[in-house]
C-alpha cells in the first residue's frame, strides 16, 4: 500500500525556529516522513533517535545538499543567519532543491519583504526574486517580529529599571516563535496546493515598546521603564553588550524601521494559518520571567 504522506524536510532544524517547527510536526506528521539538516552530526544523531531522518548539511556546501534534498517532497528553507552571506546560501538551497524536483518550497522570509525599509529585507527579497526565476513552487512565510527578539531584553531591564530601544512609539505586532513554527507546518502540511501562496505573517495586536516596558513591570513587580535612543547610540549599548556589530546594528535599524511603523501588520493572517489567535505579548514575557 503506497505511503501517502509527503516527505517534509526542515532546514536548520538545531536553531530556534528549527526545532519547533519539528516538534509541532511531529504531532501531525510520521517522523519516519520527517527529514532534517543539521551542521553537525552529534545533532543529527540527536534527531535520528527519534525516527527522523537526519543529515548533516550546510547552505555553503552545495554537495551536502543534493544528499539531504533527494527525494523530499515539501521543503521548509530557514533563512540563514549569516547576514552578509545569505543570498549565496539560499541559491545554494533553491539550486539543490530544483535539481531534486522538490514538490514545495516554503521559505521563512521577512514581514512585507517586498516594500520593506528593514535593512534586513534586502536579502530577503533577492531570496523571493531567485525564488520567483527558479520554477521550483514555492510559498512564501513572511515572519514579522518574534517576541523574544524583545524578552531577550528583560534581565538587563529588570538589574537597571530600564529597557532600552529605538522604536519610538511605533507599533509592534510581533508573535511568538511557536506561533511562526505553527505557520510553517500548517503550510507544510497542507492538502491543498501551497504554491504561490504569500502570507504576512504577525502577531494579532501591536504594542509599544513602552507598553512592552510596562508589562515587564507589571508581571515582574519591579520598575521598569522604557527609555528611546537614537539608533546610533542604541547600536552602541549593544555592541557595549557585547553583541557583534553586525547584530547591533541590525537590532537598532530594525527598531528605528519599526518607528515607521516597519514591524506593524493587522492583516490577522497569522492567526487565520494556525487556526488560533496569536500569543499574547504578557504570555511570552511571563514565560520569559519564569526562566
Amino acid at each position: 500500500m503506497p505511503d501517502h504522506h509527503p516527505l517534509i524536510l526542515v532546514t536548520a532544524a538545531n536553531g530556534q525556529l528549527g526545532r519547533l517547527v519539528v516538534e509541532a510536526l511531529l504531532d501531525k506528521h510520521p517522523a519516519d516522513r520527517i527529514a532534517v539538516t543539521v551542521r553537525r552530526k552529534d545533532l543529527a544523531e540527536e534527531f535520528a533517535t527519534r525516527g527522523i531522518r537526519a543529515h548533516v548539511a550546510d547552505y555553503a556546501q552545495p554537495d551536502t545538499l543534493d544528499a539531504a534534498f533527494e527525494g523530499v517532497d515539501r521543503l521548509l528553507l530557514i533563512s540563514s543567519s549569516a547576514l552578509g552571506q545569505r543570498i549565496e546560501q539560499h541559491r545554494n538551497a533553491i539550486e539543490a532543491a530544483k535539481r531534486a524536483q522538490v514538490k514545495l518550497l516554503a521559505y521563512t522570509s521577512v514581514l512585507h519583504a517586498d516594500a520593506s525599509t528593514l535593512g534586513l529585507a534586502a536579502e530577503h527579497r533577492q531570496t523571493e526574486a531567485d525564488l520567483n526565476t527558479s520554477a521550483i513552487p514555492f510559498a512564501l512565510l513572511r515572519n514579522g517580529w518574534y517576541t523574544e527578539n524583545y524578552t531577550a531584553s528583560i534581565p538587563p531591564a529588570l538589574a537597571h529599571g530600564v529597557f532600552l530601544g529605538s522604536a519610538g512609539h511605533g507599533r509592534i505586532a510581533s508573535a511568538a516563535r511557536a506561533d511562526y513554527a505553527a505557520a510553517a507546518v500548517a503550510v507544510l502540511t497542507a492538502s491543498d496546493d501551497q504554491a504561490g501562496g504569500v502570507y504576512e505573517l504577525a502577531g494579532d495586536t501591536g504594542y509599544t515598546l513602552s507598553q512592552f516596558a510596562g508589562e515587564v513591570a507589571r508581571l515582574s513587580g519591579k520598575p521598569v521603564v522604557y527609555k528611546d535612543l537614537p539608533a546610533a547610540d542604541y547600536k552602541a549599548v549593544l555592541v557595549g553588550a557585547g553583541l557583534p556589530e553586525p547584530i547591533a546594528a541590525l537590532l537598532a535599524d530594525s527598531d528605528l524601521q519599526a518607528s515607521k511603523g516597519a514591524l506593524d501588520d493587522r492583516s490577522g493572517t497569522l492567526a487565520k494559518l494556525i487556526g488560533r489567535p496569536t500569543t499574547p505579548m504578557a504570555e511570552t514575557i511571563s514565560a520569559a520571567l519564569k526562566g
